[in-house]
């Protein structure tokens, strides 16, 4: 399978690749972007190589998909949005996204997201697509409610960052729910 280019009226969400290392690093080792994504910042470029061979290795093995969210306007990439504990035969996945700050309260990972909803159960014909966000980031969750998602509950323990455990609110959509 080829990795699926997706694109709507103001991006173009592509395939991460070697190319995009430096725009992966400035996006991962930004503390702001990090700050409710369950990992430290990345210190070094090297480290922005390995996560971008991970996004490979997870698409190869049908597993994950981690689509470059880039700016049509200027060519830039500005954020990823993906596919986490992807199950092609169990129909589901989870869904996850960031963005540069410069880049936030645009619509753009509203936009970024529906397209990839679409992707997941029109194309991948999936049926359920979970959410994991920390309590605290309320503009992920608010996005996820704005598309339909339903708070499922509370997972204890659940985010693993700066050295404790974190507790997470879990979200869903499933297929008959999507732009009813």
């Amino acid at each position: 399978m080829n990795f699926p280019v997706l694109m709507t009226e103001r991006l173009n969400l592509i395939e991460i690749n070697e190319e995009h290392v430096a725009s992966i690093y400035s996006i991962f080792s930004n503390e702001e972007v990090i700050q409710y994504y369950g990992m430290s910042p990345l210190t070094s470029v090297d480290q922005a190589a390995a996560m971008v061979n991970s996004f490979a290795n997870g698409f190869e093995q049908k597993r994950s998909m981690r689509w470059g969210i880039v700016w049509k306007e200027t060519g830039e990439l500005i954020g990823t949005v993906g596919l986490n504990n992807l199950s092609l035969n169990s129909k589901r996945t989870e869904i996850g996204y960031e963005l540069l700050p410069a880049h936030w309260r645009k619509g753009i990972v509203t936009e970024a997201v529906e397209a990839v909803i679409d992707y997941c159960f029109n194309e991948l014909k999936l049926f359920r697509i979970g959410a994991v966000t920390f309590p605290q980031n309320e503009a992920s969750f608010s996005l996820l409610l704005k598309l339909g998602f339903e708070k499922e509950g509370v997972l204890k323990g659940y985010l693993y960052q700066d050295n404790e455990s974190h507790d997470a609110f879990i979200f869903s959509i499933i297929q008959p729910e999507w732009r009813k």
